[in-house]
This record gives structure tokens, C-alpha cells and sequence, in this order.
């Protein structure tokens, strides 16, 4: 009896870690609706607008689930997430990690500005290099929940570094992004989002 409660509490275990992988053809399907912003393979063509292609999967989940629960808002997003399960979800994030982002440029005339934040950050004003978290190359890290940066638009990444500095946005972990945007002036907002989109 002892050893079949052990296997059985151990398959319990089992089941409440498991984690839906994602399938990126059901996700394919599901994104016909997001195609108008986020376009087919997730690189959309308005720079306000995220791309989505290469981002890690573990990341839009987390962005999808922040907007259908209101810890993210927009106006735009909430109603296109309101009927989406997790399985959905997951499905979605699979696809659109499994495109390829399309690399864009910086403006020359701020990308070593950018280069200096992004690579080394400002000690005078307190800001950490950004590659600290988001990797020399803009990766990212999944297993931290730090999004991919590499080639995404400089406009969005203004609009969401602002955010973060006015509290708009708050669905960072351990007000991580909120605490760096604060320390940001706007001309080091723009010089590292515009390095960003160069970054490849």
C-alpha cells in the first residue's frame, strides 16, 4: 500500500510539472488573427507594432497570459487573448519562435551612443549594460524570461522603455525594466532602442 501511494503521488507530481510544449502548425492557423499587426511570420511592418518572429516561446506565453489577465494592458491586445486557452497559447508562441526575425538597421548617427548603453550601460546615472540580461547579441534569456531584442522595431522598444518609466507598463519581474527606465533620459531611450534594431 506504502509503495503504491509513493507511485502514485509521484505520477501527481508528474502531471501538475507538465507543461504544454506548443505546436507551431496549430499555431500557424491561430495567428491568421494577428496577422493584420504582427503580419504572417510574425515581423511586422508597423514599427509600433512588436515583431514577434524568433521570440522566445516561454516569453509571448507569459505576454499573452499578462494581457488576458490585465497585469499588461492594451487596448488592442485584450480582446484578441479574451478566448485564447493556454493550449492556445503555447501553440502560438511555438509558431512564431520557430520564425525567423528580419534584421533592420540603426540610424548611424546614434548607434555608438547605443552601443555604449547597451554594451556597458551608464554608471554615472546607474543604468546596467543591457546585454547583462539580454546577451551580447540580443538573444535574450529564456529561462529568465528575457525577451530576444535583436532587430526588433526602435519606435516599439522607445514606446515600451517609456512605459516602463512612467509605470505604465508593470509586468516586468522584480520591477526589473522599471527600475532601469527610470534612471534613462529620453536621448538614451531612443540611442539604445535605434542600436537594438541594428543589432544582428
Amino acid at each position: 500500500m506504502k509503495k503504491y501511494c509513493l507511485t502514485l503521488i509521484s505520477l501527481l507530481i508528474l502531471v501538475s510539472n507538465y507543461s504544454y510544449a506548443g505546436d507551431p502548425a496549430k499555431g500557424k492557423t491561430l495567428s491568421q488573427t494577428c496577422a493584420a499587426c504582427h503580419s504572417a511570420d510574425g515581423n511586422s511592418l508597423l514599427p509600433v507594432w512588436p515583431k514577434l518572429a524568433g521570440q522566445h516561446a516561454e516569453y509571448i506565453v507569459k505576454q499573452l497570459n499578462d494581457f488576458k489577465d490585465g497585469k499588461r494592458v492594451n487596448a488592442q491586445m485584450a480582446p484578441m487573448v479574451a478566448s485564447l486557452g493556454e493550449e492556445d497559447m503555447a501553440d502560438l508562441a511555438a509558431y512564431y519562435a520557430s520564425q525567423k526575425i528580419k534584421p533592420g538597421s540603426a540610424k548611424p548617427e546614434l548607434i555608438s551612443s547605443g552601443q555604449t548603453i547597451y554594451r556597458a550601460g551608464d554608471a554615472e546615472s546607474g543604468i546596467p549594460s543591457c546585454m547583462a540580461c539580454h546577451g551580447p547579441s540580443g538573444a535574450g534569456n529564456p529561462g529568465a524570461l528575457y525577451p530576444a531584442l535583436a532587430g526588433q522595431h526602435a519606435e516599439y522598444t522607445i514606446l515600451q522603455l517609456k512605459a516602463f518609466k512612467a509605470e505604465e507598463r508593470n509586468n516586468d519581474i522584480n520591477k526589473v525594466m522599471r527600475s532601469i527606465a527610470s534612471s534613462m533620459t529620453n536621448a538614451q531611450i531612443e540611442a539604445v532602442s535605434e542600436y537594438i534594431q541594428g543589432l544582428h
